[in-house]
């Protein structure tokens, strides 16, 4: 596939350059318009130019869009519990034990190589043929996900997170009979300096963190558990887990942040994303859509139902 070579006529007198373009070619975010420029593929005159340069009139600018290559990954037929899909996003039910996105040690069998296979017409994402994470789930975290098919439904959704107009609503099973039975937590999270592949609290001024909220309530008690709906009003990694365990109240099941000892058979973290609410990119309609305890973690609660509380 070659490049493409695309004229712009601008009029937004005294506007600089980038921001002019990124309003001319909503399909292009302004970062990879600024790449494009700095690389010599935005051109007035033939000759290429700076992001700063300021329209004094209308002009007529050349941009040469890269040719979309085809990525590395291999699309691989893994079956996908699918909720909802349209042409510009596919959401999933992730099961627990699948990694979203290849990484160190996990190059094979994640959600990213199953959507490429389940959309093999991708029109692909920032010059790549590939879906676009717009949010994530740890490994062993099960639940809906959202993922988008275009650049245009990527940065809409993206700016929905980054916006927290995104509703989030997870189902955990914590140890211990929480109190206060509702409460927000709000306790900044950065990297554990003792620990960096862990997350924890920061509040010290020393190390790195960025604020963190979540709130929680509680649905049913079982005496040494508690059943909690946990909405995150940020995205940090992590984030349920770390604050809940820093309450005192660590999910069932996270060795990483609760107890190395397990107390019921369960073979992963009780936490499963049940709900999640957003506007749609083609129309901005409001979509909700909940997604039933995975058999593994209703089997524990089925359980608890008949121990003495």
């Amino acid at each position: 596939m070659s490049r493409q070579t695309i004229t712009v006529s601008l009029d937004n007198e005294g506007a600089r350059l980038d921001r002019a373009l990124a309003e001319a070619l909503p399909d292009l975010s302004r970062t990879q318009i600024q790449k494009l420029i700095k690389e010599g593929e935005v051109r007035l005159g033939g000759q290429p130019v700076k992001a700063s340069l300021r329209l004094e009139r209308p002009e007529t600018i050349t941009v040469i869009l890269p040719e979309i290559v085809a990525t590395e990954l291999k699309p691989e037929a893994i079956p996908l519990d699918i909720r909802y899909e349209d042409e510009d996003i596919l959401l999933v039910n992730k099961p627990a034990g699948m990694v979203v996105h290849p990484a160190f040690g996990h190059d094979t069998g994640t959600l990213v190589h199953a959507v490429l296979a389940h959309c093999p017409d991708l029109p692909g994402i920032g010059g790549e043929k590939r879906p676009g994470i717009v949010h994530r789930l740890d490994k062993d975290t099960s639940g809906l996900m959202l993922v988008a098919k275009n650049d245009l439904a990527l940065r809409f959704l993206q700016k929905q997170f980054k916006e927290r107009t995104v509703e989030k609503l997870y189902l955990a099973l914590v140890e211990g009979d929480i109190q206060p039975p509702a409460a927000l937590i709000d306790a900044p999270i950065g990297r554990d300096p003792r620990q960096r592949k862990k997350m924890a609290v920061i509040r010290s001024q020393s190390f790195v963190s960025r604020p963190a909220q979540t709130s929680y309530q509680l649905i049913t008690s079982y005496g040494d558990y508690s059943l909690v709906e946990c909405r995150p009003h940020t995205g940090r990694t992590h984030q349920i887990r770390v604050h809940l365990a820093f309450v005192g109240y660590p999910l069932v099941g996270d060795t990483v942040y609760g107890r190395r000892k397990q107390t019921l058979p369960l073979g992963r973290h009780f936490l499963h994303a049940a709900a999640l609410s957003f506007l749609r990119p083609s129309d901005q309609q409001p979509l909700t859509f909940k997604a039933e305890l995975p058999d593994d973690l209703q089997v524990i609660l089925n359980q608890l139902d008949i121990l003495p509380v």
